[in-house]
């Protein structure tokens, strides 16, 4: 009983965590979050953090990583389709298959960059033709890959951790060993989950 008490709880919190995101870009057309999830590796990594704009179905083409909620979680996944005036489609890059179809109203925004420790800010967008849409292909294929392959997973996410653990190293050596502390909430993001900064 106990962890179904917890469990509802939980689920009680996202809704409003996802909430407020939702309300927060609504108000401020930006907003920064910190991914937590595994859902789009190998585009997005847990600690990313990212700027999503607010924009509508018409600003979007597929190809594109997009922020939607439902049912009080929110999802961080590639847009595969839209399918006016129904909705539209998405898919993590290291998900088996599609999301359940969500109604347009659902899309919040789009991811416009990603901070990166070692290259600063990138820039997101897709391109058609030339390295950003090889880029995309490239992320799906090797997200099916860690998808399928448990093994090629925990090793990409171990050696990952241990990237960032180096290069927060190397930043500032005091504070390496001290736990992060920032305290932020976050809000479920489809397999992970993500936080505001």
């Amino acid at each position: 009983m106990l962890e179904n008490t917890t469990s509802t709880a939980r689920s009680i919190g996202n809704a409003e965590r996802s909430a407020l995101v939702a309300d927060a870009l609504r108000l401020s057309g930006r907003l920064r979050l910190q991914v937590h999830g595994e859902s789009m590796l190998p585009a997005l990594w847990p600690g990313d953090v990212v700027e999503i704009a607010s924009c509508s179905l018409e600003d979007v083409r597929p190809g594109q990583i997009v922020l939607a909620r439902r049912d009080g979680r929110l999802f961080l996944h590639r847009l595969v389709s839209t399918r006016k005036p129904q909705g539209f489609l998405l898919r993590g890059d290291s998900m088996p298959g599609s999301d359940p179809q969500f109604p347009a109203e659902a899309l919040l925004g789009r991811l416009v960059s990603k901070a990166d420790e070692r290259r600063g800010v990138s820039r997101f967008g897709v391109k058609w033709s030339g390295v950003k849409w090889f880029g995309v292909k490239w992320s799906r294929a090797l997200g099916m890959v860690l998808c399928h392959c448990g093994v090629a997973r925990r090793l990409a996410l171990k050696l990952h951790s241990r990237r960032q653990a180096s290069s927060r190293e190397s930043r500032n050596p005091e504070q390496a060993t001290e736990p992060d502390s920032a305290g932020l909430r976050s809000a479920k993001l489809g397999s992970g989950e993500l936080g505001a900064l």
